[in-house]
C-alpha cells in the first residue's frame, strides 16, 4: 500500500494558507498542483564551464537527450519547495543540480505528487526520482537506488502538546494526519491496527494528497498530529516554535535514495559516480550543511 495515484507535472499555482498556518505551512504549501503544461527547469545548462562531466549517459538512457529529468515532489521543505518566482530549491534541488551538471546535462524538475512518483518514473514521465524515496526492499523490487541521505519519522503537535502524545503507542482515538503513499501513513494505519486489537480507539488518519495540506490541518486544528519525516518537523519548528512541537523521538531511521526505472544501468551507474564525486570533494556535505541536514549526511561507503 506504498503508491496509488498519479499527478505528473506543476502548472505553477500555489496554494493559500490561513493565517492560522502561518510562515511555516506557507512555505510548505507553495507547491502546486500538477499538470501537462511542463516541468521547471533548475540550474545551469549543459556544458558550462563548471559542469565537468563525471560520467557519460548515452542519449538512449533518457527521456530527452541533453536533459536529467528529476520527479520530485516540490512540497517539503527544507528538501524541495517553490521559491521566489516559483523556482524550486532545497537540498534534494541542490544535489540533482550539481549531479546533472556533473553528467553534463540540465536539470529539469517535474513536480510529481508523491503517491504517483515510482509510475511517474515507469511511465518515463521523468529519469530518475529525487524526492526522499525511502530505499525499502518492496521499492526495491521495481526501481534501483543510489542512496544519498538518511531520514526517519517524527510526530508534530501543537505547542504544549496538549494530547500529550509521545509516541506512535499514543495515538489510539487521535485524528492524524499524513501524506498519501508515505512510510509514515503506512505505519498510522499499522498502529490503528494495533489500538482495535487492544480494546482501544482507532487512530483516525487523514491522508492528503500534498504533504502542506496534512500540515494545513494541522494548523487549522482539524487533527490532533501531524505526522512527517524528520527533516520537515525540523523545519516547521525552527520557523514557528511558538506554535508547533516535536511529541517525542524521532523513530523509523531509513536510508533515502535517488530511484532510476529497473535495468537503466548507463543512468543509475553514471549517477552513483556523481554523487560519489561530490562526496569526495566535499560538495554533498556543503549542500546539507547549508540546508542545515547535517545529521542526515550519508558517509562515503556507508
Amino acid at each position: 500500500m506504498w503508491l496509488t495515484r498519479y499527478e505528473s507535472r506543476a502548472n505553477g499555482r500555489q496554494r493559500l494558507l490561513g493565517l492560522a498556518i502561518g510562515l511555516a505551512a506557507a512555505a510548505l504549501a507553495a507547491a502546486g498542483c500538477g499538470s501537462d503544461s511542463g516541468g521547471a527547469s533548475s540550474g545551469s545548462p549543459a556544458g558550462t564551464a563548471a559542469a565537468k562531466a563525471a560520467a557519460s549517459v548515452p542519449d538512449s538512457a533518457l527521456v530527452q537527450p541533453g536533459q536529467l529529468q528529476l520527479c520530485s515532489d516540490i512540497s517539503t521543505p527544507p528538501l524541495e519547495s517553490f521559491g521566489p518566482g516559483h523556482k524550486p530549491q532545497g537540498s534534494d534541488i541542490d544535489i540533482g543540480t550539481e549531479i546533472a551538471k556533473r553528467l553534463g546535462l540540465e536539470a529539469v524538475w517535474k513536480n510529481t505528487a508523491f503517491a504517483g512518483i515510482i509510475p511517474a518514473l515507469q511511465a518515463r514521465n521523468c529519469d530518475a526520482i529525487l524526492s526522499q524515496l525511502f530505499d525499502k526492499p518492496e521499492r526495491r523490487n521495481v526501481v534501483d537506488f543510489v542512496d544519498y541521505m538518511r531520514s526517519g519519522q517524527a510526530l508534530l503537535v501543537p505547542k504544549g502538546n496538549p494530547q500529550r502524545v509521545q509516541s506512535l503507542a499514543d495515538l489510539c482515538g487521535k485524528k492524524v494526519a499524513s501524506e498519501t503513499g508515505t512510510t509514515i501513513a503506512d505505519l498510522l494505519r499499522a498502529q490503528s491496527k494495533q489500538c482495535t486489537k487492544a480494546g482501544k480507539p482507532a487512530v483516525t488518519v487523514r491522508l492528503f494528497l500534498r504533504d502542506s495540506d496534512a500540515l494545513q490541518q494541522l494548523g487549522l486544528k482539524q487533527v490532533d498530529v501531524y505526522g512527517t519525516t524528520t527533516e520537515t518537523v525540523s523545519f516547521v519548528t525552527s520557523k514557528q516554535p511558538d506554535q508547533y512541537a516535536v511529541a517525542g523521538k524521532p523513530f523509523g531511521e531509513i536510508l533515502c535514495g535517488i530511484a532510476t526505472r529497473k535495468g537503466n544501468a548507463p543512468l543509475h551507474d553514471a549517477i552513483a559516480k556523481a554523487f560519489a564525486a561530490m562526496q569526495s570533494d566535499g560538495t554533498y556535505h556543503k549542500i546539507l550543511d547549508k540546508w542545515k541536514l547535517g545529521l542526515d549526511e550519508l558517509k562515503s561507503g556507508g
